[in-house]
């Protein structure tokens, strides 16, 4: 009997990989059910630092680029105080720049990697990238892409969920998996909470600084904001962590390209 062989399948590369999780969190995304837009408070937050950085618009308008600006709920909310500053929503999902079309003058199609942004260099004045890092397979290559596009001494405005947040850290000790971490793309398991949001990345308060200075910016100040899916009995807990944006349920990063 002569024996069989089979040549072995070889394993798949790295690059090949990562394309496979992209184009399986592109058909998450896509899903209309999938929510895209945050709290109001956190926007409203995040607006006042980026108003008061950039200062009034009759000192010249500035070009901000909400980059991930899913919806454009959260560039809506924060577009009355901007006023006169030229706000463009920028989203690869074509199901969310539909709706963001309803709420902003501007919502164009881009990519921060696979391509990169369509802005040429240092032709931003701000970027707003709002709980969009959290979902990324590679955050190092989309600040890197930010920063192309900001000019030298350009804002970020960053903001994120806290993975050390008061109530993660009591969820811990409790073995309890922590709120905005998620084990699965169909279904929540092992801690609170309904929707599944495609969280990859989650950062205290000391990773997302050094992070943001390695990828060559200059952190101006670090914020606390509220997270509108804390139960009410719990809100004012919530929003008195804020003053120690360590435990924070949202981080508020305001940075400047070196």
């Amino acid at each position: 009997m002569t024996p069989t062989t089979s040549t072995p399948t070889p394993a798949p590369s790295a690059a090949s990989a990562t394309a496979a999780v992209r184009r399986g969190l592109r058909d998450f995304y896509e899903d209309p059910s999938v929510p895209v837009a945050s709290g109001t408070p956190r926007s409203l937050r995040q607006a006042r630092m980026l108003a008061a950085a950039l200062g009034p618009a009759t000192a010249g308008a500035r070009t901000v680029l909400d980059i991930g600006c899913g919806d454009g709920t959260a560039a809506a909310t924060a577009a009355p105080l901007l006023a006169g500053h030229r706000l463009v929503g920028v989203d690869w999902s074509q199901d969310a720049l539909r709706r963001a079309h309803a709420r902003l003058p501007y919502a164009i199609r881009g990519e921060l990697t696979d391509g990169g942004l369509p802005f040429a260099d240092a032709s931003a004045d701000a970027v707003l990238f709002s709980e969009v890092i959290e979902h990324l397979v590679d955050p190092d290559s989309a600040l890197d892409e930010i920063r192309r596009v900001l000019r030298p001494g350009g804002h970020l405005m960053l903001s994120t969920p806290n993975l050390a947040a008061w109530y993660n850290r009591a969820l811990l000790l409790a073995g309890i998996q922590p709120v905005f971490s998620e084990v699965s793309l169909r279904a929540i398991h092992g801690r609170p909470g309904r929707e599944v949001v495609g969280h990859l990345r989650l950062y205290t308060a000391r990773a997302l600084r050094e992070f943001v200075t390695a990828a060559g910016f200059e952190v101006v100040r670090l914020s606390g904001a509220p997270f509108h899916g804390v139960p009410r009995p719990l809100r004012p807990l919530d929003r008195l962590a804020c003053a120690t944006p360590a435990l924070s349920s949202i981080l508020l990063l305001h940075a400047r390209r070196t």
